[in-house]
């Protein structure tokens, strides 16, 4: 495994201190509270209710930052039930220590099941209250993941558990930690690791009505598209794999906003758009968990609440 390089961290920090908007002098200050996460000096710890896991593999495809350097070696995560190799009676009490020492970032993927608490529980404890004992020890909430920061799946028609999001959950329980949410099914780790270093330098970002950081969640997919002159010219694909705007063919982008096009996925690789598949809208807040939610949008129409 090659090491680290400040040359990395410099790298990493400019191009997260560009997008969010803090300009090319931000990029020591950002490269700092990058290698303070990676050196292991950044209390965090990382909770999950119903969830997949989704948005914990994702941050596994960090770059430069790979895996082995970000989490499962470096990462001040007091505990992560994916990641962790302590089990039974060692993993609780590793948590329980966690949260009487506080101080720490909270991050919580996935939904709370407020209708079947047991349906999530740890040791013999539900997710509902050890979120609640966590969160009133924290120094902020990071909700990861469209499970944790709208419902997502879980909370899709027909749910039997009640499932709530974070933010709703926090605010339900009378907890007034700051909370950020970074929505995505899965979210990119560069909006997990960018909302983190910021915290950690600059406190909390610029964010939106919904809790979501501007610098990632300001403009709509739609606007950022590379096929955006096709659709201006009316030029429409027929069928998937076909050339022209994917609109037609149910693209949720008009409606979901995210930086995907520009940033892209895996490391700079591809996106959805770009590989022909149209947008599904995983970071809209009403992804699974509205009515009737179809995964693509009929005959191009947007949703009535959209």
């Amino acid at each position: 495994m090659e090491p680290i390089t400040r040359r990395s961290f410099l790298t990493l920090g400019l191009r997260l201190a560009a997008v969010m908007g803090l300009g090319a002098a931000a990029a020591p200050a950002m490269a700092e509270a990058l290698e303070r996460i990676v050196r292991g000096r950044a209390p965090a710890l990382w909770l999950q209710g119903q969830c997949c896991s989704g948005c914990s593999i994702s941050l596994l495809d960090s770059e430069p930052l790979g895996p082995d350097q970000l989490i499962t070696r470096h990462l001040a995560l007091a505990f992560h039930q994916t990641l962790s190799g302590a089990t039974g009676h060692q993993a609780v009490d590793t948590v329980n220590r966690a949260i009487s020492a506080g101080g720490y970032i909270l991050i919580v993927e996935g939904s709370v099941p407020v209708g079947i608490p047991r349906a999530c529980i740890f040791g013999e404890e539900t997710f509902a209250d050890q979120l609640t004992r966590a969160a009133r020890a924290a120094k902020a909430v990071v909700a990861v993941g469209t499970c944790a920061t709208a419902g997502g799946i879980p909370a899709a028609e027909g749910n039997a558990t009640g499932a709530l999001n974070v933010p709703a959950f926090l605010k339900q329980a009378g907890i007034a930690v700051p909370c950020i949410s970074i929505p995505g099914c899965p979210a990119h780790p560069d909006w997990i690791v960018g909302t983190l270093a910021h915290v950690l330098q600059f406190g909390l970002p610029p964010l939106d009505t919904l809790g979501r950081p501007k610098a990632f969640f300001s403009k709509l997919i739609h606007d950022q598209c590379q096929r955006f002159a096709d659709y201006e010219r009316e030029n429409f694909a027929q069928n998937f794999g076909d050339d022209g705007c994917l609109f037609r063919l149910g693209c949720a982008g008009p409606i979901t906003k995210a930086d995907c096009n520009v940033r892209q996925w895996n490391g700079g690789t591809n996106t959805c758009i770009k590989a022909g598949a149209p947008c599904i809208g995983c970071a809209w807040e009403g992804f699974a968990a509205k009515r009737d939610f179809p995964f693509y949008l009929k005959n191009g129409q947007l949703r009535k609440d959209g």
